[in-house]
C-alpha cells in the first residue's frame, strides 16, 4: 500500500516553517553549518597527524629524498631508534651504515632496530664524539653522510654512490624521483629507503 502525501500535511509543514523566524532559520542552518566544518576539521587533523606519525623525515617525507649531489642528502633525515620506525627500510639502511663501519655483522641487517643495533648506535656515536644516546636523528645521519661518495648520474638516469665505511662500503642510488635506495647485498636487490615498509630481511 503506497503512502501518499496529503494536502493537509504539505499544509502542516508550510505552517511550521511559518512559525519559525526567517532569522532564526537562517541562523539554524548557520550553526549546523559551523558544526559539520568543526567536525570535518577535526577528523582531518586525526587523519593528517597519523599520517604525519607515519612519516620520518624532518620535511615530512615518507621516504629518504635529494636533489643534486648525493653528500647532503642524509642532512635532514629522521630520528630511528627502538621506538620511532624500528621496523622500516630505513633501519636497514643505517644497520648497512654501521655494518659498513664495523659495528654490526650483515646477518644483523634485518631492518628491525632491536638491542644490538641499539648498542652499536651508542658505539658509533661515542666514537665520533656525538651524544651517545642510541637515536638516530639529524646529527648521526649527517656524521655518516659525511662519508658518502656521489658518482654521478648513470645510464639509466639514476645518481649513484658510495658510503665509505670503516670496514667496507655500500652501493647507493637515487631515482628520478629523488628517492634513495641501497643495494642490499644480502637480497640482491637495491630496496627503497622507507619510513612506513620493510622489505629487506
Amino acid at each position: 500500500m503506497a503512502i501518499r502525501s496529503t494536502d493537509t500535511d504539505e499544509q502542516k509543514l508550510d505552517d511550521t516553517a511559518q512559525r519559525v523566524p526567517v532569522r532564526r532559520r537562517i541562523g539554524i542552518r548557520r550553526a549546523a553549518a559551523a558544526i559539520t566544518l568543526t567536525v570535518a576539521s577535526v577528523a582531518g587533523v586525526a587523519i593528517g597527524a597519523g599520517q604525519a606519525a607515519a612519516d620520518g623525515s624532518y620535511t615530512g617525507q615518507a621516504y629518504f629524498r635529494g636533489s643534486g649531489g648525493l653528500v647532503d642528502d642524509w642532512d635532514d633525515e629522521g630520528v630511528v631508534n627502538v621506538s620511532t620506525h624500528r621496523v622500516s627500510n630505513v633501519t636497514c639502511l643505517w644497520q648497512h651504515v654501521l655494518e659498513a663501519d664495523g659495528y654490526l655483522d650483515l646477518r644483523e641487517t634485518d631492518g628491525i632496530f632491536g638491542d644490538r643495533t641499539h648498542a652499536a648506535t651508542v658505539r658509533w656515536q661515542r666514537d665520533r664524539g656525538l651524544t651517545p644516546d642510541g637515536s638516530v636523528g639529524r646529527l648521526s645521519w649527517a656524521r655518516a653522510g659525511n662519508n658518502l661518495q656521489d658518482l654521478g648520474t648513470d645510464t639509466s638516469g639514476y645518481r649513484t654512490g658510495h658510503y665509505n665505511g670503516s670496514s667496507s662500503g655500500k652501493s647507493l642510488r637515487r631515482n628520478t624521483a629523488g628517492v634513495h635506495q641501497f643495494w642490499d647485498q644480502d637480497g640482491g636487490v637495491y630496496r627503497t629507503v622507507s619510513y612506513n615498509s620493510r622489505t629487506c630481511r
